[in-house]
Protein backbone atom coordinates (compact mmCIF):
# COMPACT_ATOMS: atom_id res chain seq x y z
CA UNK A 1 0.00 0.00 0.00
CA UNK A 2 1.23 3.46 -0.84
CA UNK A 3 -0.08 6.44 1.07
CA UNK A 4 -3.02 4.35 2.33
CA UNK A 5 -4.65 4.39 -1.11
CA UNK A 6 -4.27 0.73 -2.03
CA UNK A 7 -2.38 -0.85 -4.88
CA UNK A 8 -1.47 1.80 -7.49
CA UNK A 9 -1.63 -0.78 -10.34
CA UNK A 10 -5.23 -1.62 -9.43
CA UNK A 11 -6.06 2.07 -9.26
CA UNK A 12 -4.73 2.56 -12.79
CA UNK A 13 -6.67 -0.44 -14.04
CA UNK A 14 -9.88 0.79 -12.44
CA UNK A 15 -9.32 4.26 -13.86
CA UNK A 16 -8.58 2.90 -17.32
CA UNK A 17 -11.68 0.66 -17.19
CA UNK A 18 -13.85 3.59 -16.08
CA UNK A 19 -12.57 5.82 -18.86
CA UNK A 20 -13.24 3.08 -21.46
CA UNK A 21 -16.81 2.75 -20.17
CA UNK A 22 -17.32 6.49 -20.22
CA UNK A 23 -16.07 6.74 -23.83
CA UNK A 24 -17.88 3.61 -25.08
CA UNK A 25 -20.78 4.22 -27.44
CA UNK A 26 -24.17 3.75 -25.83
CA UNK A 27 -24.92 0.90 -28.27
CA UNK A 28 -21.94 -1.04 -26.88
CA UNK A 29 -23.13 -0.49 -23.31
CA UNK A 30 -26.62 -1.56 -24.34
CA UNK A 31 -25.24 -4.71 -25.98
CA UNK A 32 -23.15 -5.59 -22.91
CA UNK A 33 -26.18 -4.99 -20.68
CA UNK A 34 -28.35 -7.15 -22.93
CA UNK A 35 -25.72 -9.90 -22.90
CA UNK A 36 -25.56 -9.85 -19.10
CA UNK A 37 -29.34 -9.91 -18.89
CA UNK A 38 -29.53 -12.80 -21.36
CA UNK A 39 -27.00 -14.76 -19.32
CA UNK A 40 -29.05 -14.20 -16.16
CA UNK A 41 -32.29 -15.24 -17.87
CA UNK A 42 -30.54 -18.26 -19.39
CA UNK A 43 -29.36 -19.41 -15.96
CA UNK A 44 -32.88 -18.99 -14.54
CA UNK A 45 -34.38 -20.87 -17.49
CA UNK A 46 -31.95 -23.75 -16.99
CA UNK A 47 -32.87 -23.98 -13.32
CA UNK A 48 -36.59 -23.90 -14.13
CA UNK A 49 -36.30 -26.91 -16.45
CA UNK A 50 -36.25 -29.39 -13.55
CA UNK A 51 -39.33 -31.52 -13.76
CA UNK A 52 -40.38 -32.64 -10.30
CA UNK A 53 -41.61 -36.22 -10.07
CA UNK A 54 -44.61 -36.78 -7.85
CA UNK A 55 -45.70 -40.26 -6.81
CA UNK A 56 -49.45 -40.54 -6.18
CA UNK A 57 -50.49 -43.60 -4.15
CA UNK A 58 -54.13 -44.40 -3.42
CA UNK A 59 -56.24 -47.49 -2.68
CA UNK A 60 -58.60 -46.76 -5.59
CA UNK A 61 -58.61 -44.52 -8.63
CA UNK A 62 -60.31 -41.23 -7.81
CA UNK A 63 -61.81 -38.36 -9.76
CA UNK A 64 -58.64 -36.43 -9.39
CA UNK A 65 -58.81 -32.77 -8.46
CA UNK A 66 -55.17 -33.12 -7.49
CA UNK A 67 -53.88 -32.11 -10.93
CA UNK A 68 -56.30 -29.19 -11.13
CA UNK A 69 -55.03 -27.94 -7.79
CA UNK A 70 -51.46 -28.18 -9.03
CA UNK A 71 -52.41 -26.35 -12.26
CA UNK A 72 -53.97 -23.58 -10.17
CA UNK A 73 -50.57 -23.20 -8.48
CA UNK A 74 -48.69 -23.10 -11.80
CA UNK A 75 -47.57 -26.73 -11.96
CA UNK A 76 -48.36 -28.33 -15.31
CA UNK A 77 -47.95 -32.06 -15.92
CA UNK A 78 -45.30 -32.58 -18.59
CA UNK A 79 -43.99 -29.02 -18.26
CA UNK A 80 -42.63 -28.72 -14.72
CA UNK A 81 -44.03 -31.84 -13.01
CA UNK A 82 -44.51 -35.50 -13.82
CA UNK A 83 -47.04 -37.54 -11.84
CA UNK A 84 -46.64 -41.29 -11.42
CA UNK A 85 -50.01 -42.74 -10.39
CA UNK A 86 -50.30 -46.03 -8.53
CA UNK A 87 -53.73 -47.36 -7.55
CA UNK A 88 -54.35 -50.57 -5.60
CA UNK A 89 -57.76 -51.16 -7.22
CA UNK A 90 -59.29 -51.67 -3.78
CA UNK A 91 -56.71 -54.33 -2.81
CA UNK A 92 -54.85 -52.85 0.13
CA UNK A 93 -52.30 -55.66 0.11
CA UNK A 94 -50.96 -54.20 -3.18
CA UNK A 95 -50.07 -50.83 -1.63
CA UNK A 96 -46.65 -51.90 -0.27
CA UNK A 97 -45.54 -53.09 -3.72
CA UNK A 98 -46.87 -49.95 -5.38
CA UNK A 99 -45.03 -47.77 -2.85
CA UNK A 100 -41.83 -49.68 -3.64
CA UNK A 101 -42.41 -49.02 -7.37
CA UNK A 102 -42.67 -45.28 -6.74
CA UNK A 103 -39.45 -45.32 -4.73
CA UNK A 104 -37.75 -47.22 -7.56
CA UNK A 105 -38.83 -44.45 -9.94
CA UNK A 106 -36.96 -41.96 -7.72
CA UNK A 107 -39.91 -39.63 -7.22
CA UNK A 108 -39.27 -36.38 -5.36
CA UNK A 109 -42.35 -36.70 -3.15
CA UNK A 110 -45.12 -39.24 -2.54
CA UNK A 111 -48.72 -38.07 -2.11
CA UNK A 112 -50.93 -40.63 -0.38
CA UNK A 113 -54.69 -40.85 0.01
CA UNK A 114 -56.01 -42.67 3.07
CA UNK A 115 -54.34 -44.44 5.95
CA UNK A 116 -53.33 -47.71 4.25
CA UNK A 117 -51.49 -45.85 1.46
CA UNK A 118 -49.72 -43.56 3.94
CA UNK A 119 -48.64 -46.50 6.10
CA UNK A 120 -47.35 -48.39 3.04
CA UNK A 121 -45.34 -45.35 1.90
CA UNK A 122 -43.92 -44.70 5.37
CA UNK A 123 -42.85 -48.33 5.74
CA UNK A 124 -41.17 -48.17 2.33
CA UNK A 125 -39.05 -45.04 2.82
CA UNK A 126 -37.63 -42.77 5.47
CA UNK A 127 -35.98 -40.45 2.93
CA UNK A 128 -38.62 -39.38 0.40
CA UNK A 129 -41.10 -36.81 1.73
CA UNK A 130 -44.65 -38.15 2.06
CA UNK A 131 -47.71 -35.89 1.96
CA UNK A 132 -50.78 -37.63 3.37
CA UNK A 133 -54.43 -36.75 2.85
CA UNK A 134 -57.75 -37.98 4.24
CA UNK A 135 -56.44 -39.44 7.47
CA UNK A 136 -58.44 -38.98 10.65
CA UNK A 137 -55.75 -39.68 13.26
CA UNK A 138 -52.18 -39.69 11.91
CA UNK A 139 -50.77 -39.46 15.45
CA UNK A 140 -52.72 -42.50 16.65
CA UNK A 141 -51.74 -44.39 13.49
CA UNK A 142 -48.05 -43.73 14.21
CA UNK A 143 -47.48 -41.73 11.03
CA UNK A 144 -46.45 -38.53 12.81
CA UNK A 145 -45.27 -37.59 16.29
CA UNK A 146 -47.77 -34.73 16.60
CA UNK A 147 -49.92 -32.58 14.35
CA UNK A 148 -47.96 -29.46 15.31
CA UNK A 149 -44.55 -31.05 14.68
CA UNK A 150 -44.94 -34.18 12.58
CA UNK A 151 -41.23 -35.05 12.51
CA UNK A 152 -39.81 -37.64 10.12
CA UNK A 153 -40.70 -37.55 6.45
CA UNK A 154 -44.52 -37.54 6.73
CA UNK A 155 -46.70 -34.43 6.73
CA UNK A 156 -50.00 -33.39 5.22
CA UNK A 157 -53.68 -33.05 5.89
CA UNK A 158 -55.65 -34.66 8.64
CA UNK A 159 -59.39 -34.77 9.08
CA UNK A 160 -58.35 -33.89 12.63
CA UNK A 161 -59.92 -36.35 15.03
CA UNK A 162 -63.08 -38.25 15.63
CA UNK A 163 -63.59 -36.12 18.77
CA UNK A 164 -64.73 -33.25 16.52
CA UNK A 165 -67.36 -35.25 14.66
CA UNK A 166 -70.16 -33.99 16.93
CA UNK A 167 -69.02 -30.39 16.48
CA UNK A 168 -68.92 -30.83 12.69
CA UNK A 169 -72.47 -32.15 12.72
CA UNK A 170 -73.55 -29.21 14.89
CA UNK A 171 -71.95 -26.72 12.44
CA UNK A 172 -73.62 -28.47 9.51
CA UNK A 173 -77.04 -28.17 11.17
CA UNK A 174 -76.41 -24.46 11.95
CA UNK A 175 -75.39 -23.63 8.38
CA UNK A 176 -78.00 -25.83 6.70
CA UNK A 177 -80.90 -26.18 9.16
CA UNK A 178 -83.30 -27.71 6.61
CA UNK A 179 -81.04 -30.66 5.78
CA UNK A 180 -82.43 -33.85 7.25
CA UNK A 181 -81.67 -36.72 7.62
CA UNK A 182 -77.88 -36.83 7.63
CA UNK A 183 -75.97 -40.06 7.10
CA UNK A 184 -72.30 -40.69 7.68
CA UNK A 185 -70.53 -43.53 5.91
CA UNK A 186 -67.44 -44.84 7.61
CA UNK A 187 -65.01 -47.61 6.72
CA UNK A 188 -62.73 -48.32 9.72
CA UNK A 189 -60.21 -50.01 7.41
CA UNK A 190 -59.43 -46.76 5.61
CA UNK A 191 -59.28 -44.24 8.43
Amino acid sequence: MKNGRGNPELRITRTAFSSVLLRAPSSLLLAVGALLLALCVSVEAQQAKKIFRIGYLAPVSLDNEFLQGLRDLGYIEGKNIAVEYRFADGKQERLAGLAAELIGLKVDVIVTVGLPAAVAAKQATLMIPIVMALISDPVGAGLVVSLARPGGNVTGLSTVSLDLTGKRLELLKETMPKVSPIAVLYDPRSS
